[in-house]
């Protein structure tokens, strides 16, 4: 395990001391320049309205029709306990 140094101290984690390796190349920014929230408000805003119209059928039938089957039955259980559902109630 290791290859040739056994128990021999390699240096700092990560630097093996070994052959530089070819074909990579990292880049970086200084913290200075980096504008991490750039256009987020913006994107945010259009992002959310196309998710919201894509969705649009899934959601709002189903919450309309809950809403009319709330208010029928609101409607039926007043009408159940005014008087006259009471009297109609009474003759069946």
């Amino acid at each position: 395990m290791g290859g040739g140094h056994q128990g021999g101290y390699m240096g700092w984690w990560g630097s093996f001391q070994g052959a530089r390796q070819k074909g990579i190349t990292t880049y970086s920014l200084s913290s200075f320049q980096q504008r991490a929230l750039a256009g987020a408000a913006h994107n945010a805003v259009f992002n959310t309205f196309r998710r919201v119209k894509n969705q649009f059928l899934y959601f709002v039938p189903p919450f309309i029709g809950a809403y009319y089957i709330y208010t029928w039955a609101n409607a039926k259980n007043e009408y159940y306990n005014s008087k006259a559902g009471h009297a109609e109630l009474a003759e069946h």
